[in-house]
């Protein structure tokens, strides 16, 4: 590791230093920037943030130096909500919906989760972390440095167990940070479609239990939706899931109004994720349970649809509000979170700034990681990313566009795209 790692002359240093909790209403704008600002690590930890002028003279002369030439420099993004670890991908159901298929009509025909589930049972616990590495390297490469990542593309106790050791291994061999989360009921598989009351049972008593046994996840989430885990079932899965010391998530409000955000108040959920169909009350239910709202905007957009969450109303509301990719095979196949965040402007009519605080330090607060990560300041971890652009609001603007040239996990520079080893020296 690099004993300190010195960046100096960044045209905008994004920090969001502030209070380690989630950013609600007016404070979603607040972004603490600092212009010709400067970083300072020692061994992986931040202890110096301020202008150039200041932290540069703190530096150690034999300091790995990266002149940001001025670039703008933030933290790295927190994505709060994936699922990278599958086999096969879902082009013909793409290809599907454009003809006009929706969503719905392509899973009910053996498409969709269950077409990716049975490829992914097919596969090899060794060829699975393969293909997560590549995906791994393209979150790292578009600027993430931490994901929550989900199985639920097993769907039997071994091929879960399968999926969540595969993330382990991921988080200990590669750069990527990952937050492993159970997801057993995210569909009901082919073998029990005739049986559903088996199959929850099976996830209560069977995967559960085998997963807290094993240490392999910190979170517990469930597809709620009534044609797939209704409010009950839901409550069932997660509730036993607390018992067994699981922190929980839910999957809520995504296809219809199912109550889905209201479980979540009641059960002090860390977050509900999707939430497109929310009503205000599910809104003010969340708000005062301290759920934070994950918005899953590439979804809408890649699935076509137009209902999207709404942001507006939430953050107005004063209910915390995350930003991730949901990065899938079928519904949202993107590792860029700054695609995410020009959606969000474009079409959830979140500022720049609101994005970039919900894709860095409100994600961080979903997973329970805000005194270490989620922005710039002494202390923390240094999970740093250098973007090409001189202004923060330029990264949603041009969209389509990967910012990110520099990448630091833990101190450490894991990407570095410039192609200029002019501006880092020792």
């Amino acid at each position: 590791m690099n004993r300190e790692l010195l960046i100096t002359h960044a045209s905008q240093l994004v920090t969001l230093a502030g209070p380690a909790r989630t950013r609600v209403g007016a404070e979603m704008r607040e972004l603490a920037i600092i212009k010709d600002g400067a970083v300072l690590a020692r061994d992986g930890v931040i202890v110096a943030v301020g202008a150039t002028s200041e932290v540069e003279p703190q530096a150690a002369v034999d300091a790995l130096h990266l002149d940001a030439g001025s670039s703008v420099v933030m933290p790295g993004f927190v994505d709060a909500h994936t699922h990278p670890v599958f086999a096969g991908t879902r082009e013909d159901e793409y290809e599907m919906r454009a003809a006009g298929m929706t969503y719905q009509q392509i899973a009910a025909s053996g498409g969709g989760i269950r077409s990716t589930v049975r490829r992914t049972r097919a596969a090899s616990e060794d060829e699975l972390f393969e293909l997560g590495k590549i995906r791994a390297g393209w979150l790292l490469g578009h600027g993430t440095t931490t994901v929550e990542a989900k199985s639920g593309y097993g769907l039997t106790v071994d091929d879960e167990l399968k999926i969540l050791r595969v993330i382990r291994r991921l988080n200990d061999e590669t750069a990527l940070e990952l937050i492993p989360t159970f997801l057993g009921a995210h569909e009901i598989p082919d073998e029990y479609r005739n049986k559903r009351e088996d199959y929850i049972r099976l996830v209560i008593d069977e995967m559960l239990p085998r997963v807290a046994a094993e240490g392999l996840a910190r979170y517990c989430d469930v597809f709620c939706e009534s044609h797939v885990f209704t409010v009950n079932d839901s409550r069932r899965v997660l509730t036993r899931a607390k018992e067994l010391g699981f922190g929980i998530r839910l999957h809520a409000e995504q296809l219809s109004l199912s109550g889905g955000a209201s479980l979540a108040a009641e059960l002090g959920a860390a977050s509900a994720d999707h939430l497109e169909w929310v009503d205000q009350a599910g809104i003010e239910a969340l708000r005062q349970a301290g759920v934070i709202a994950i918005l899953l905007p590439g979804a809408v957009f890649n699935l076509g649809l137009t209902r999207y969450a709404p942001a507006r109303a939430m953050i107005d509301a004063g209910l915390g509000v995350a930003l991730a990719t949901d990065f899938n095979p079928g519904s949202s196949p993107t590792p860029s979170m700054q695609m995410i965040l020009s959606i969000a402007c474009t079409q959830m009519r979140m500022t720049p700034a609101e994005v970039i605080t919900a894709a860095t330090i409100n994600g961080a607060c979903s997973l329970g990681c805000e005194a270490r990560l989620g922005s710039i300041e002494s202390g923390k971890q240094a999970d740093i990313v250098m973007h090409d652009c001189s202004d923060y609001r330029q990264i949603p603007y041009f969209f389509g566009v990967n910012h990110a040239v520099v990448v630091i996990k833990s101190g450490e520079v894991v990407v570095d795209t410039r192609g200029d080893a002019s501006t880092a020296s020792r």
